[in-house]
């Protein structure tokens, strides 16, 4: 594989580096440099480790770092073909289209990878850089998609440089992200993001593959849900009731508690997706950079109580989305968290458009 081999020869290079060093007489050194020495042994040491780990995880059909390392190589190969088009002086639309997919890859890795690498181990380069990197290779090939008609020199030098954005990208993914994800995460922290990015689509033709440990490390019982009835001022229901109600709500339904910490994602498909691995963990860590400091200002607002609610239209994916956020309160308008929903409403435009 291209990437693999990118790794194997960052260490073939730290190797002959390190040989270098020891060919020099020790006595022949001071005390700073064979300290400077002996840390630079040990952090090649950690490298030469998690790049170990990473091809180990690579090769498991199914693994999540399978199936990223994939969707790379098929990049790969679109970026090659855009670049190709590019000498003959035109780039098709479809073409286009087809290197926009990488959109699902960069949304993968910010819900599944840099939020947990971030809260729970606390590497957050990947997160502050590289996923604002991502945003804006996304939305620069959204942009010169919009202007795909008109080709001019000035199109094609940003398409150019997007492309060779998003390969240095695949590179940074091979020798910093994946590395320090396959050195940290658990096996049960890979299961659960293994089963939460089955509900992301196909990125360029590459299937979700099954990882056979994953699967036989689910949990195949049905969750016990007690059927003692949860009193309300407006009712009693069970816990099953409440729940499948939730779930039949045509929204997706979101809540983060007073101390901003994910509580609750209603199930079913969703077109914003909220990884399950997501629970527990503050909300701050599942925005990149950009979008963080404007959900801070919001839940600042709502427990501030200068704020009761939030409508945000946009287009995602070709469709009219409407989200918003809602401070939840209590009786006496004591601040007890933030509601998310999040409706498609395509419904309602294709209704009045008639």
């Amino acid at each position: 594989m291209r990437i693999v081999k990118i790794q194997k020869k960052e260490t073939i290079y730290e190797n002959k580096s390190h040989s270098i060093i020891a060919k020099r007489s020790v006595g022949s050194m001071n005390r700073e440099e064979q300290i400077a020495n002996a840390e630079k042994a040990t952090v090649d040491s950690i490298r030469e480790q998690r790049f170990a780990k990473t091809a180990e995880l690579v090769k498991i059909p199914g693994h999540p770092l399978h199936t990223f390392t994939l969707e790379n190589e098929a990049l790969v190969k679109t970026i090659e073909k855009c670049r190709e088009a590019l000498k003959n002086g035109h780039v098709e639309y479809k073409l286009i289209e087809e290197v926009r997919q990488l959109a699902i890859h960069y949304a993968k890795k910010g819900d599944l990878l840099y939020p947990h690498l971030k809260v729970k181990y606390e590497i957050s380069g990947p997160s502050d850089v590289m996923w604002t990197v991502d945003d804006e290779i996304r939305d620069e090939f959204a942009a010169l998609a919009k202007k795909a008609d008109s080709q001019d020199d000035e199109w094609k030098k940003r398409f150019e440089a997007a492309l060779t954005r998003a390969d240095e990208m695949i590179y940074k993914e091979a020798n910093i992200l994946f590395p320090n994800c396959a050195f940290n995460f658990t096996d049960e922290e890979w299961f659960g993001i293994y089963r939460d990015s089955k509900d992301y689509a196909e990125c360029l033709g590459v299937e979700n593959g099954v990882w056979e440990d994953a699967e036989k490390a689910q949990d195949v019982k049905t969750p016990s849900i007690s059927q003692d009835e949860i009193v309300m001022a407006g009712g009693h229901m069970t816990v099953e009731q409440l729940t499948a109600m939730l779930n039949t709500i045509p929204l997706e339904i979101s809540f983060v508690d007073t101390d901003n910490i994910n509580r609750f994602f209603n199930e079913g498909p969703k077109v914003f997706k909220r990884p399950g691995m997501a629970i527990d963990r503050e909300v701050f860590s599942c925005h990149p950079p950009k979008i963080e400091q404007q959900v801070r200002r919001i839940i600042e607002e709502f427990r501030a109580g200068t704020l009761d609610k939030v409508p945000v239209w946009m287009d995602k994916n070709g469709r009219t989305m409407l989200v918003t956020y809602m401070a939840v309160r209590d009786k006496s308008g004591k601040y007890l968290g933030t509601m998310e929903l999040v409706q498609d409403m395509e419904f309602a435009k294709e209704y009045f458009q008639k």
